[in-house]
């Protein structure tokens, strides 16, 4: 499955547009992972365990939202974005969405 943020697939064309697809999770903090991180903070630095628990909630939107694109039918998604909100204080959603869509050498 080809996925882009873009409008279009270079050397590809678009033949049938299938509709939205979505993919998202919703993630809340860890007490442990709140108090490490914590203290990074008043250290300064990154909060590795923070950026791990935000890639692991992209990647789990990013697959839901390829699965959703091939139970369709797609061999493609243009138009790719992320986004995010919180649900209640310590959890966030994460979603992705994107167009299905077939795609053919041009």
């Amino acid at each position: 499955m080809i996925v882009v943020t873009s409008e279009n697939i270079a050397n590809k064309r678009v033949v049938r547009t299938l509709g939205l697809v979505r993919g998202n999770t919703i993630r809340a903090r860890h007490i442990g992972k709140d108090i490490i991180a914590g203290l990074r903070n008043i250290v300064g630095g990154e909060v590795h365990e923070y950026a791990k628990l935000i890639a692991e909630s992209r990647e789990q939107s990013l697959d839901r939202m390829v699965d959703e694109a091939a139970s369709l039918g797609a061999n493609a998604i243009i138009a790719t974005r992320f986004t995010t909100s919180v649900m209640m204080g310590g959890a966030a959603e994460l979603l992705a969405i994107g167009t299905a869509v077939i795609v053919e050498d041009a």
